[in-house]
């Protein structure tokens, strides 16, 4: 199991899609999502995969999980492992597919 942590810009994205009601649906997909990395980062609803061409604040590998498929502006978590933190995923962003 992993320790997500979450960056400002995604802590307050996140709590942005929690207080506005008319994306109650996608706050649970993001809810939903968040679970599913935090048990396995590779599970296959996620349909995780890297990011490529950017990457994360601290230079390593982002990648991208979905939380929402086939839905327009689709949400997406953006994560990478955090460093020098064993078993901790840092949450970068949580955006509408760019």
């Amino acid at each position: 199991m992993f320790q997500i942590r979450f960056s400002e810009p995604a802590d307050t994205a996140f709590a942005e899609l929690r207080d506005d009601p008319s994306r109650a649906k996608r706050y649970r997909a993001v809810q939903k999502a968040l679970r599913l990395l935090e048990n396995n980062p590779r599970h296959p609803g996620l349909n995780t995969h890297e990011w490529r061409g950017r990457t994360c604040p601290h230079g390593d590998t982002l990648f991208e999980a979905y939380a929402e498929n086939n839905t327009p502006g689709a949400y997406r978590v953006f994560f990478c492992y955090a460093p020098n933190q064993r078993g901790a995923i840092l949450i970068v962003a949580i955006t509408p597919h760019p």
